[in-house]
């Protein structure tokens, strides 16, 4: 599955103006914030930690526009807590998104 992340590139863009290591740097964090609360969810045990990871992705998602991320942040909302398909869409987003 191929995730678009062009409304996120745009938005970091948009950010970034016409700072090529200031797109680096944005995207970077974008991508550590991504991957430690995908951390976060694939070690909760219960459901009031799995939510929160949950929203944190899904907050980080909207704030960058990042539409199949927030999809895949609501699919999580109603999956069980270390629900492993959730965990594996949001590890190939990852790898998606940082591959290019």
């Amino acid at each position: 599955m191929t995730y678009e992340t062009g409304s996120l590139d745009a938005t970091l863009s948009a950010a970034a103006g016409n700072d090529p290591e200031m797109l680096r740097q944005l995207r970077d964090s974008f991508i550590e914030s991504v991957t430690h609360q995908v951390d976060l969810l694939e070690r909760s045990r219960c459901d009031g930690n799995w939510r929160i990871a949950a929203m944190r992705l899904k907050g980080l998602a909207a704030s960058f526009h990042a539409g199949d991320l927030q999809l895949l942040a609501e699919t999580a909302l109603t999956a069980a807590p270390g629900e492993p398909t959730v965990v594996r869409a949001l590890k190939r987003f990852i790898g998606g998104f940082s591959t290019g």
